[in-house]
């Protein structure tokens, strides 16, 4: 490790950290917009390759069960390579295979490209939490991975605002082409730009040593930095319980967004292809505010003295709360469209700050070495969790009711089971971790 106060003066950037951040939320924001092209192209997908919900069910089933694969591998890669090779190296992969989407043209050359874009992507969640927590304080952690977690919804928000425009200008391939290449733009910023905090040569000692100021977090981590933790170890744990069963209630939700969001719309209110781009947009807008804020709160409530596992979970008890009215996201839509796509923007908002702090308590409840596994065990739970939804639900009820000229129905079930979840999940989470311990080992 360099020594950081030896750094000349003019090598050092105040608040380096932030851009590290910055970097994290750019790959984010790449990983979101690669997976959503095939949302917005479903419609016409659905013509040239003659598709049913069914079809697509399977390929968004096929992503979910790779991904989920994927997580749980990736999570323990990124802890054996370390954050820069290991980001690097996931990133690079889901770029190819998003541009490989391009080049299939049937639906099994579909299912093998989402399937190989799951793996891939995978790898993004457990590399940039555990860049947070090598850049960052406890108290900051939640506000840092709100930020990079609105790389979810700005990837969310270019998508609809480009990939149906470049479809209908050159054709749907070219859509998956440009889009998947972005990511190696980044490649080249993350070489660049990423070092651990020891090695930074753009690190204050003044900030090197606010990063690592959780005093007894460092201790931990120093009495046993050489030690390697078996998933069957943190299975046995009931913090790793918590944040599993706290993914899989709630990240099938936001699949749902992902993927159903663009079908609702043309659905329920007959929009083309063109015209599904601004309302989608919206609503990934307004998540964007929740992602942000929803990091900000408990760092608000912990900089009041408000012991960390309690301001962390009073903020998710309140994003759960915002969940709730998008029940009646249809009856809303009934009034005015725009009516029910405020009503999903705020649920889905709320699901961005649920998710920047469910994410964080994996850092506040385990030491550095073990948060890409625990991230990874989460990930593949949420992956599983939306699989057991599609399977369930998506794809027998949305293909019945859309048989038989009832859609709105199958959206009604679906709407009513993303407003429980996320108490659900709170109660569950309560109930296994209600301190959130830091664990030892």
């Amino acid at each position: 490790m360099s020594d950081v106060t030896s750094n000349p003066p003019f090598q050092t950037v105040k608040n380096y950290r932030w851009t590290i951040c910055a970097l994290v939320f750019f790959a984010t924001t790449v990983n979101y917009l690669d997976r959503q092209v095939i949302s917005l192209l479903k419609s016409v997908l659905s013509v040239d390759l003659k598709w049913d919900d069914g079809d697509y069910a399977n390929i968004e089933i096929a992503f979910k069960l790779a991904y989920s694969i994927g997580m749980l591998g990736a999570g323990r890669i990124i802890d054996m390579l370390g954050t820069k090779k290991g980001y690097a190296a996931a990133t690079g992969l889901w770029s190819i295979a998003a541009i490989a989407h391009g080049f299939a043209s049937t639906t099994f050359g579909f299912i093998v490209a989402r399937a190989f874009l799951g793996v891939t992507e995978a790898g993004n969640f457990p590399a940039a939490i555990k860049s947070t927590a090598e850049w960052f304080p406890k108290k900051e952690r939640a506000f840092a991975t709100g930020i990079f977690n609105s790389g979810t919804n700005i990837g969310a928000i270019i998508a609809p605002l480009t990939v149906p425009f470049i479809a209908v200008a050159w054709g749907w391939q070219w859509a998956f082409i440009i889009t998947g290449a972005i990511g190696f733009i980044w490649l080249v910023l993350w070489q660049l730009y990423y070092t651990t905090p020891g090695d930074s040569k753009k690190l204050s000692k003044e900030e090197f040593d606010y990063i690592h100021s959780d005093k007894e977090d460092e201790a931990l981590e120093k009495a046993g930095k050489n030690e390697k933790v078996k998933w069957i170890t943190l299975l046995g744990y009931r913090q790793t319980w918590a944040f599993a069963l706290g993914k899989f209630l709630t990240d099938p939700v936001w699949w749902f967004y992902l993927f159903w969001l663009p079908d609702f719309l043309q659905s329920e209110y007959h929009l083309s292809l063109i015209e599904i781009a601004v309302p989608v947009a919206v609503v990934y807008l307004i998540s964007t505010i929740g992602s942000v804020g929803g990091g900000y709160l408990p760092m608000f409530l912990i900089n009041r003295n408000m012991p960390a596992f309690k301001a962390r979970k009073t903020a998710m008890l309140v994003f759960a709360l915002f969940v709730l009215p998008v029940v009646f996201a249809q009856y809303a839509g009934e009034v005015n469209m725009w009516l029910a796509v405020l009503v999903i923007g705020i649920a889905a908002a709320a699901h961005q700050a649920w998710s920047a702090n469910i994410f964080t308590t994996v850092s506040d409840m385990f030491p550095k070495k073990a948060i890409g596994s625990v991230t990874g065990i989460g990930g593949m739970a949420g992956g599983m969790g939306g699989i057991v939804l599609s399977w369930a639900v998506q794809k027998n009820l949305f293909v019945h009711y859309r048989e038989i000229g009832q859609i709105e129905k199958a959206y009604f079930i679906m709407f009513l089971i993303c407003g429980a979840a996320y108490l659900l999940a709170w109660l569950v989470l309560h109930l296994l971790a209600p301190k959130m311990s830091k664990l030892k080992f």
